[in-house]
């Protein structure tokens, strides 16, 4: 299988490039615009790898989307390429439409276009799956978990960026018959990926020993999932999954935020000691503009119809997570000093008009 990744040089997306190239030796093209987010270092693992090849492109770009596909001639695509990060959202939102839905119908053409020139049995095998996130269900209050089934009630910029795209998806599927999926993560976490990130930018200001910054009363609750326990469920949904069907990926390990920081307090104080215990450096800011207060999936979908399970809980893979910031300071530390020192992002200022 020939797949083509969106998004390859991020935080899931280079994992999934790892996973696929490396662990699974599939030939696979990475396309990537190469935003601020985005590393090659990442994709470090596999770059040298025969089966790996890189184009450095938007998605957005319909010319280019046209020539990879016809160049790299994909058995399938995961489509990850996305501006992800709620709290830029709020004061930069045209990156997001632009991306996430412009980008997402781009895509969409492209690989209409590849697979309607397909002979038949080609087009029986090709898969397009459209990887999003939990996030366009909107909050879930104290008890229940978000279904396959749930209405779409997204809160951010962001969030309704990806329920515009899973739409798109669908009604590709239904009226093109275009042979797509669609998965729905929980938060993921895990190496690679970038500070501004509550857990990666919580670890590195642990270890630098300067506040913690939680907003709000740090009681919303999030359902954690491994980064490569997410890679493994993308390739199962790709290959066993059925068309036209979504698919919910979590790794029911809800944790409210106040507790994954004090988490990674302790086991930073174990790797590091200090003169006081990290916990001290919590500082509670002004919480975020629509701020979910609890997101929690329903796996069972996934886990009974293609026998995925997630791997990792949050106690083994919060533990590797910190251990891995803690031992590659070279993958960090010009993204740290050059690009994103962990200053506050997010917050709501005049109406006014973004730059384009």
């Amino acid at each position: 299988m020939r797949i083509i990744v969106t998004g390859g040089a991020g935080f899931i997306g280079s994992a999934v490039c790892r996973y696929l190239a490396g662990d699974l030796e599939l030939p696979i093209l990475n396309i990537d615009k190469l935003t601020y987010a985005a590393n090659l270092d990442s994709v470090a693992p596999v770059s040298k790898l025969g089966n790996y090849r890189f184009l450095k492109a938007d998605i957005c770009d319909r010319m280019a989307m046209d020539a990879a596909f016809r160049e790299f001639e994909p058995d399938a695509v995961l489509h990850l390429a996305a501006e992800s990060h709620v709290d830029r959202s709020i004061t930069g939102s045209r990156d997001f439409v632009e991306t996430n839905i412009v980008g997402t119908y781009t895509l969409l053409e492209a690989a209409r276009g590849y697979w309607s020139r397909l002979e038949a049995g080609a087009r029986e095998r090709f898969r397009f799956l459209h990887v999003s996130t939990d996030e366009v269900y909107g909050s879930l209050g104290p008890d229940g978990l978000f279904e396959e089934t749930t209405p779409y009630d997204p809160s951010s910029p962001y969030s309704a960026s990806k329920a515009a795209s899973d739409h798109l998806v669908l009604a590709w599927q239904r009226t093109y018959g275009l042979p797509a999926l669609i998965s729905n993560c929980s938060n993921n976490y895990g190496p690679y990926q970038f500070p501004e990130k509550l857990i990666p930018l919580m670890i590195l200001n642990a270890m630098h020993g300067v506040k913690l910054p939680v907003y709000g009363d740090g009681q919303n609750v999030r359902d954690w999932l491994y980064v490569d326990d997410h890679a493994r469920a993308l390739y199962t949904i790709l290959t066993r999954g059925r068309i036209g069907e979504k698919y919910n990926v979590g790794g029911r390990n809800e944790q409210a935020n106040l507790a994954v920081v004090h988490r990674i307090c302790d086991l930073v104080d174990e790797a590091m000691p200090g003169a006081r215990p990290r916990r001290d450096l919590v500082t509670f800011v002004k919480d975020r503009p629509g701020h979910d207060r609890r997101y929690a999936i329903d796996a069972t979908k996934l886990e009974t119809e293609l026998g995925w399970r997630a791997q990792e809980n949050f106690a083994s893979g919060i533990a590797k997570t910190v251990r891995w910031y803690l031992d590659n300071e070279s993958w960090w530390r010009s993204l740290r000093n050059k690009v994103y020192a962990g200053e506050r992002l997010g917050l709501v200022s005049a109406p006014g008009i973004e730059a384009g």
